[in-house]
C-alpha cells in the first residue's frame, strides 16, 4: 500500500490532436516539432510535481514490414519523438477470446516481457485459461 500520494495524468492518444491539426508531409515537419514540445512540457510536468505520466498513442499497418519478415507489422504513429521522449513503452494488443496482453516493449530496467489479462465488470484481473 502507497503510504505518500500520488498522481497520474493520463493523455489519450496523443497524436490525433496533432494529425488534424497538420496533415500531410508538408506539415510533418511543424507537426514533430510541436509534438516534441508537448512531450517535453509533459516530461517537465511529471518531474516537477512527482506525476506519473501515461500516454496513448495510435499504430497503424505497415504494409513493408511483412516484407521483412517483422513479425509485427503495426508501428506507433508520429514517428520516433513520441518514442524517444518515453522512459517505459508498453504495447497492448487483443489475445485470445476476452484476454490482452501486454508487453514491456522498451524499459531502462525491465526484460522484455509479456503478461496475459483480461477486462471484466470489476476491472483487470488475472487472465483465465
Amino acid at each position: 500500500m502507497c503510504e505518500e500520494p500520488f498522481a497520474l495524468l493520463v493523455v489519450d492518444s496523443i497524436i490525433s490532436l496533432f494529425r488534424v491539426d497538420f496533415s500531410g508531409r508538408g506539415e510533418l515537419s511543424e507537426r514533430q516539432q510541436k509534438l516534441n514540445k508537448t512531450m517535453s512540457i509533459l516530461s517537465k510536468l511529471g518531474e516537477q510535481f512527482n506525476i506519473a505520466i501515461l500516454i496513448t498513442n495510435q499504430v497503424m499497418s505497415d504494409p513493408g514490414a511483412t516484407m521483412t519478415f517483422i513479425a509485427n507489422p503495426m508501428k506507433p504513429v508520429g514517428g520516433h519523438v513520441i518514442g524517444h521522449a518515453s522512459t517505459i513503452r508498453l504495447s497492448l494488443r487483443k489475445g485470445k477470446g476476452d484476454q490482452r496482453v501486454c508487453k514491456v516493449y522498451d524499459a531502462p530496467n525491465l526484460p522484455e516481457v509479456e503478461c496475459i489479462f483480461q477486462l471484466s465488470d470489476n476491472g483487470v484481473i488475472d487472465a483465465t485459461d
